[in-house]
């Protein structure tokens, strides 16, 4: 069987000015053999979802440092769901506070990732948890 890269989109939604995370992220999902498209910073919930269905993703991992998390993470479900792409896993990261993960995972977000998370354990959350066809 042949079976293409897991794709994955690393975005940073709101007004986040700092994305060192999610280029250490990225930089790991690349090295397990992933391609990982990188949105940049201060994104919209309507950009990552339209990024996300153009580029035909698997995977949509969200970043985020400034608080607005229980907004911005829904949105992005909400959007990939209206738009038919609710197939596409929705991980988040981040200064989320533990209070948080519960609302965040009804919502649809699949898994929170803190600070100081070995990225070894995203690669294998995600490995673990995609339907490649």
């Amino acid at each position: 069987m042949n079976h293409q890269p897991i794709r994955v989109l690393v975005a940073k939604p709101g007004l986040d000015g700092h994305d060192r995370g999610a280029k250490v992220i990225s930089q790991a999902m690349r090295n397990a053999g992933m391609e990982v498209i990188y949105t940049g910073l201060r994104q919209t919930p309507e950009q990552i979802v339209q990024a996300a269905i153009q580029e035909d993703v698997d995977v949509v991992a969200l970043s985020i440092l400034s608080g607005a998390h229980n907004h911005l993470f829904p949105a992005v479900v909400a959007g990939l769901k209206n738009n038919g792409a609710e197939d596409i896993l929705v991980l988040g990261g981040g200064v989320i506070p533990e209070e948080d993960i519960p609302f965040l995972k009804e919502t649809g977000v699949s898994e929170i990732f803190g600070p100081g998370t070995p990225t070894q354990d995203i690669v294998n959350f995600i490995k673990n948890n995609i339907q490649l066809v």
